[in-house]
């Protein structure tokens, strides 16, 4: 076939959202609402038992418009980014290390306050907080307590959920003071789907309440963080190198 197939993996919820078909039973048919319900309960589903889980599509370009030869590394994007054929969900297990949940023991245990910074999927990063002891046993969230007493979550005093799961797209529209409240009002946190300036603005706002903030990361998108905390820790044999030199290189 003389033409290029553009495909396309990365967060479900945004690879969702770009894709107008679906491959059903070998047949492209449209992504429609039931079908995409059905598919986002399907996300959920996975998440909820703390996998990472990707989303794939994929877009046939048309050999008219995009002839042999045609060049798609520049500068500028000059491929489509919507329309796109809906293909699947992959999920794989990405368990903690079976160290994790006595380190975090042992730094609560200390007056650690112990936050999980994730681009994980809030639903898999929940469940993975919890299971490693961020996240406490009974511990609920805004969204819990809305669902126990089947009220609409606007309803819910925040300050009455010991735990909180903030989504990246809502710490972009928050200002230092919304986000000031919520290292405030809740003992355990996990910020998910974060950017590498969003983890920074995450230390910066701790820091602005006069707390000694220490970080942990081992790939690039963590540089930024582990160069403004109070303790920058580099980790171990994983870590990039831009992770490992950031203090270095000050």
């Amino acid at each position: 076939m003389n033409e290029y197939l553009l495909v396309m993996k990365g967060a479900p919820e945004k690879i969702i959202e770009i894709c107008s078909t679906i491959l059903l039973n070998d047949k492209e048919v449209i992504f429609e609402d039931k079908i995409r319900n059905d598919v986002n309960h399907a996300l959920e589903k996975l998440c909820s038992y703390g996998e990472r889980v990707l989303g794939f599509c994929d877009y046939r370009l048309s050999s008219f418009q995009f002839p042999k030869g045609f060049g798609s590394y520049t500068d500028e994007i000059n491929v489509p980014l919507k329309g796109f054929r809906f293909v699947g969900l992959i999920s794989m297990i990405d368990p903690p290390r079976a160290a994790v949940p006595n380190a975090v023991a042992k730094c609560q245990s200390a007056g650690i306050k112990v936050v999980m910074v994730t681009g994980h999927h809030p639903v898999t990063a929940k469940t993975i907080a919890k299971s490693v002891g961020i996240i406490s046993r009974g511990s609920e969230t805004a969204e819990d307590i809305s669902k126990r007493l089947k009220i609409p979550i606007e309803q819910v005093n925040s300050k009455n959920a010991k735990a909180a799961v903030v989504h990246g797209n809502k710490l972009t529209e928050m200002d230092e003071d919304q986000l000031a409240e919520i290292i405030k009002n809740h003992s355990e946190i996990v910020f998910a789907r974060t950017s590498p300036q969003q983890k920074l603005m995450i230390v910066e706002g701790f820091q602005r309440q006069g707390q000694i903030v220490a970080v942990t990361g081992d790939g690039v998108n963590d540089s930024l963080a582990l160069k403004k905390a109070d303790i920058g820790v580099a980790m171990g044999i994983a870590g990039t190198h831009v992770s490992k030199l950031v203090h270095v290189l000050e």
